[in-house]
């Protein structure tokens, strides 16, 4: 195993945010009665011009997570200085018409909500946050935030997993933000993963009715129901 990377300098003050955006549109028609795309996007351009209030080094980057490709919409370190985010919104509405256009080619679309490209879209963040890095000593405190809803794709876990080592090992701390009722068991296990010093000061609930089965990589438990077995015998 290779050695963990060296401790960097970092400004207290500055970050930089990467927000990870589901545009998934099979996702979002389904939820549509209960809370809308548009509504959404505008609690979400809230949060990114108050991040950008609170210091003016600070520096965001939303990166769009399609069903069939991902893709960058938003650089607050690109244009001018008092660059609002609403100015993303042209941007995520020809991603999201480019992403539709590939979904139309695939034979396999529209067979339910389906999974979105997160793990596309962690490796575009801790890519971008590397280039960062390398670009001097003094720079911005990397984050990332998941904002999700679109259900777990089982062929993203090894990719998901290689993200969280490459988040672990250079000190980049993971957020999630599930929309809808469906858990994600991906994000909750990134966040688990790389937020190690957050977790001593929350008072996390205890866990109720968890599931200590092993899994697979496909996400479905290996093993039966002991009660499901007695009754076979």
């Amino acid at each position: 195993m290779s050695p963990p990377v060296p401790s960097k300098i970092l400004t207290d003050d500055v970050s930089l945010l990467m927000v990870l955006i589901d545009s998934n549109p099979h996702f979002w028609s389904s939820i549509k009665p209960h809370f809308s795309f548009s509504k959404f996007l505008s609690h979400v351009l809230a949060f990114l011009n108050s991040i950008l209030l609170l210091n003016q080094l600070n520096q965001v980057v939303v990166i769009a997570t399609g069903i069939n490709s991902c893709g960058y919409v938003f650089d607050s370190s690109s244009g001018s200085v008092s660059q609002r985010a609403e100015s993303l919104l042209p941007k995520l509405e020809e991603f999201a018409e480019n992403d539709e256009s590939l979904s139309e080619r695939d034979d396999d679309s529209g067979n339910g909500v389906g999974s979105s490209l997160l793990s596309g879209s962690l490796s575009m963040a801790l890519c971008y946050i590397q280039r960062v890095f390398r670009s001097g000593p003094l720079h911005p405190q990397p984050r990332i935030i998941c904002l999700h809803g679109s259900p777990d794709g089982p062929g993203q876990y090894v990719a998901i997993m290689n993200s969280i080592f490459s988040a672990q090992r250079s000190m980049v701390p993971i957020d999630s933000c599930v929309i809808g009722i469906q858990h994600s068991a991906f994000l909750q296990q990134t966040v688990f993963a790389t937020d190690l010093h957050s977790r001593n000061f929350l008072q996390l609930p205890k866990p109720v009715g968890v599931d200590f089965r092993a899994s697979s990589i496909f996400g479905q438990a290996q093993t039966r129901d002991p009660s499901a077995s007695q009754q076979r015998k």
